[in-house]
């Protein structure tokens, strides 16, 4: 050291003497915070089961849920009614009024007349065409089943990423609240070796501003934090847990292969099987519409009428009349001009579902390939740069140690080695937060993040 900086350094031991509590704060800045000895510390969450149970919260209050839940359930109520319409019918008529008719040259009124009747009837066969209609409304019914499976997957999904993004951000916050305690440390040093040199006052200015540019970072992640929260409340509630472990959930995943596999089992190719399936049997029932249909029917009636014209001989107080017929019809449609293009239509529909289905199929599979290098470059990334890190807090530590002890280095080698150590360790926790996110997507492009937290 230069003899000219002895005295201030010496100065500064002095005042490091009289001021031993903020050198104890400083001598490790990235130390974690111990309890008390007499505080019991308790024990680690498991953090699969804490997003579990953020996820479980989120489907019980979800509305989009809800909605979905009632459209499947009313989607299986449709299949009931496609099957009532093969069943035995009844129904019962009643009217009253005047009546008036005349046959073979004679007319007969009715000031008065009341109707009653009732006809019972059922479809024997019309050539399938009720069946593909109930196979019509449970393929429809299985599609809206596995939407509602889906709804759930996405949800889980967002409430997954949230989570870890509010894990990403406070685990920022960590960083950056190091960074500034480190900061204020140096100034703290800094103050007191100007109150002995003025000539390094231009020293402490330069680290009051890295102080407060540490401080900038440290309050927009606090904010992000505080936005995050919102969003996250949003679906689960007040009360949101730690985030302790968050960053290793989903590390261990299946290999790429059994990832594609499971991308052809998801609920979202699943739903479109689904809805080719229905769309076929649509077809098919539109079809049947040419086809012959036999039914029977019996039906009753009584009339009682009053009043009027009566043929001549006739009772002309209060007449009754009663009728009944039982019998078996047959319906053979004969010309039908649109029957064929609505046939062709549904056939058309039904392909253009089945293009449709491999075209999200293929984009699915190509997205977890995409998805997977991905993760493969996230865990390479946090790798070197855990190495990098490493190297950081030598360099750091030996430039502060130069600066204070010999004078060979200037307090701005000291501030850049210090902004890029804390940049390296930002980046550390992006790398493994990245990770997590796109694991859980390659899960929700499969099998689903749902099955795996359970």
């Amino acid at each position: 050291m230069s003899p000219a900086f002895r005295p201030a350094w010496a100065a500064l031991l002095l005042a490091a003497a009289a001021t031993g509590n903020a050198d104890a704060r400083c001598v490790d800045e990235d130390a974690p915070e111990t309890p008390a000895s007499n505080e019991a510390a308790a024990p680690a969450p498991d953090p699969r089961a804490t997003l579990a149970g953020l996820v479980a919260e989120a489907l019980k209050r979800s509305h989009a849920l809800g909605a979905s839940q009632l459209l499947a359930e009313a989607a299986r109520s449709d299949i009931e009614e496609a099957r009532a319409a093969t069943a035995l019918q009844a129904s019962a008529t009643a009217g009253i009024g005047p009546n008036g008719q005349r046959a073979n040259g004679i007319t007969e009124t009715s000031t008065l007349q009341a109707r009653a009747g009732i006809t019972i009837g059922q479809t024997l066969w019309d050539g399938g065409r009720s069946e593909r209609f109930v196979d019509w409304r449970t393929q429809l019914a299985e599609s809206a089943r596995y939407g509602q499976l889906s709804q759930q997957e996405q949800i889980a999904l967002t409430t997954v990423s949230l989570a870890l993004e509010r894990s990403r951000y406070r685990s920022t916050v960590l960083v950056w609240r190091s960074h500034v305690r480190k900061m204020g440390c140096l100034v703290e040093a800094l103050e007191t070796i100007t109150r002995t040199d003025r000539g390094r006052a231009s020293e402490l200015v330069q680290a009051k501003k890295s102080l407060q540019q540490a401080e900038i970072q440290l309050a927009q992640t606090q904010s992000a934090v505080r936005q995050v929260d919102v969003r996250l409340r949003r679906l689960v509630g007040d009360g949101l847990p730690g985030t302790e472990g968050l960053a290793t959930v989903f590390t261990n995943l299946p290999e790429l292969p059994q990832l594609v596999a499971d991308a052809e089992r998801s609920f979202d190719i699943a739903q479109l099987d689904a809805q080719i399936s229905a769309a076929n049997r649509y077809a098919e029932a539109v079809a049947a519409g040419g086809k012959p249909q036999v039914s029977w029917s019996a039906s009753a009636g009584v009339t009682a009428a009053t009043g009027g014209v009566r043929p001549p001989g006739s009772y002309t107080g209060v007449n009754k009349t009663g009728s009944y017929a039982v019998g078996v019809a047959v319906n053979i449609p004969l010309l039908s001009p649109g029957l064929n293009a609505a046939t062709d239509s549904a056939r058309k529909r039904a392909q253009a579902t089945a293009l449709q289905r491999a075209e999200a199929l293929e984009a699915r599979r190509f997205r977890v390939a995409e998805v997977h290098e991905q993760s493969q470059a996230a865990v390479d990334r946090a790798r070197r740069t855990a190495d990098v890190l490493r190297d950081s807090d030598q360099v750091r530590n030996f430039t502060l140690q130069q600066w204070q002890q010999l004078g060979r280095r200037s307090l701005f080698d000291v501030m850049s080695a210090e902004a890029e150590h804390y940049n390296l360790r930002v980046s550390y926790v992006n790398a493994l937060h990245d990770q997590q996110q796109l694991n859980a997507n390659l899960l929700s492009l499969g099998r689903g993040v749902l099955g795996w937290l359970r």
